[in-house]
């Protein structure tokens, strides 16, 4: 083995620790900075936390090094770290991609992470009502010794996503600080609004010339999806009958009535607390309204899209049936296909898993692969032509006062960021 092949098989106790360190600091620094997004709003980006965190990326491509870069005016920025390969060859350029929002249900306001260095395996005070322990997260176990980062109990943490963006960041500087390392072009993705559903709507996909995007979104250790949910929201209106609550006998129809009504006659089998594995769902996510007006929103989640189309005919027919116990009253539907299955985009070409693989057993990182019972923006970017995996980023209970993150584990999604950049780069 050449003295190159060993530098690029191989990195230093001195520069992983360097490594795990810019790690940790661009993540502490992330996640300071509030990006919840809104599921209401209508700028895109739908809150100006996002921008703010997009700015100080794109500052920070421009002091690695990385010129090439662009932000463009819907929140969408997209850097390329220039190839290293010899004159005269080329391989493949590939992406990485994260969100820099994080989700609505629960404050991403003044979140103060908590550093825990060599941790001892006993319960985690968060602030002074909550606690994680192992016995509700015996994954925490697996990681005694290790630096772990909490919340204090009063805010999510948000590892989903910026645990993925201080993954690629630091990746990035490595490259840049080793141009010997021979690589094909890469191009790194930050994105705006993942959390509703909405954040590749306006995305310029003709901008990007990557092969294949490996989005780091992931959460537990070894774990990677190359399939998620086909997902559709239904928005409801039910339109009432309105008159005085005094003289209302046989003439109102209350549109609060119908609307519970109709939630009611929702399959409890077919709900996400009732629901696991490959089994899908409907989710009445929001109702609000009067007794002459209300709206009821229902997420659909499928692994297959025929049986999307049978919950939505069967919503259709609920709707039907509520006109007819509710003479006078009208229910209208409105239907809206948010993210398809990325299942087929991305067995399409086979060197993407195959790649991700082999990346996984030069590290000797064991991978589980999973299902999403969700969806990234990865399967939107499928839809767009690009298949898009998921990776690991390290994190546990997203969305949550409980979350937390396992730094060993976050410096190993980056060293798959690092692996799959030099085995790409030998595909010519």
């Amino acid at each position: 083995m050449t003295e190159k092949e060993t530098a690029e098989k191989e990195m230093t106790e001195k520069e992983t620790a360097a490594f795990e360190q810019s790690i940790l600091e661009r993540f502490l620094r992330y996640v300071r900075i509030d990006t919840q997004s809104d599921i209401h709003g209508t700028d895109k980006p739908t809150t100006p936390g996002q921008w703010e965190l997009l700015h100080i990326i794109e500052e920070e491509l421009k002091q690695i090094g990385i010129n090439d870069l662009e932000l463009t005016e819907h929140g969408y920025l997209i850097a390329r770290l220039p190839s290293t390969l010899p004159e005269g060859k080329v391989a493949p350029v590939i992406g990485f991609m994260a969100h820099v929002d994080t989700a609505g249900d629960m404050s991403g306001k003044n979140v103060n992470p908590n550093v825990i260095d060599n941790y001892d395996g006993r319960d985690i005070p968060l602030g002074s009502t909550w606690v994680l322990s192992p016995s509700d997260n015996p994954e925490m176990l697996k990681y005694v010794g290790d630096t772990l980062i909490t919340t204090d109990g009063s805010t999510l943490l948000g590892a989903d996503d910026k645990a993925g963006a201080a993954q690629i960041m630091a990746a990035a500087e490595y490259f840049m600080q080793h141009p010997e390392l021979e690589h094909g072009a890469v191009e790194l993705i930050f994105t705006p609004d993942e959390e509703t559903g909405t954040g590749m709507d306006l995305f310029p996909v003709e901008k990007l010339k990557s092969r294949c995007c490996y989005t780091m979104d992931g959460s537990e250790r070894g774990h990677v999806e190359a399939e998620c949910f086909n997902a559709a929201k239904v928005d409801i209106t039910f339109t009432g009958v309105m008159y005085h609550l005094g003289s209302a006998r046989g003439r109102l129809v209350n549109a609060v009535t119908m609307a519970s009504s109709f939630i009611a006659m929702l399959p409890r089998t077919e709900s996400p607390e009732a629901t696991d594995g490959r089994y899908g769902y409907y989710c009445p996510l929001e109702i609000s309204g009067t007794a002459e007006s209300a709206k009821v929103t229902i997420y659909l989640r499928d692994f297959e899209f025929d049986q999307i189309t049978r919950r939505r005919k069967a919503l259709e027919s609920m709707a039907e049936a509520l006109e007819a116990l509710y003479p006078g009253g009208q229910v209208t539907l409105s239907y809206k296909l948010q993210y398809l299955n990325m299942r087929e985009h991305i067995a399409a070409d086979p060197l993407v898993m195959q790649k991700l693989d082999e990346a996984a057993a030069n590290l000797d990182i064991p991978l589980h692969h999973e299902i999403i019972r969700g969806g990234t923006d990865g399967a939107r970017l499928c839809e767009k032509g690009i298949p898009a995996p998921n990776i690991f980023t390290g994190g546990h209970n997203y969305h949550s006062r409980y979350e937390w993150a396992a730094l060993s584990v976050m410096t190993e999604a980056a060293l798959m960021i690092r692996e799959l950049i030099l085995l790409w780069g030998k595909e010519q």
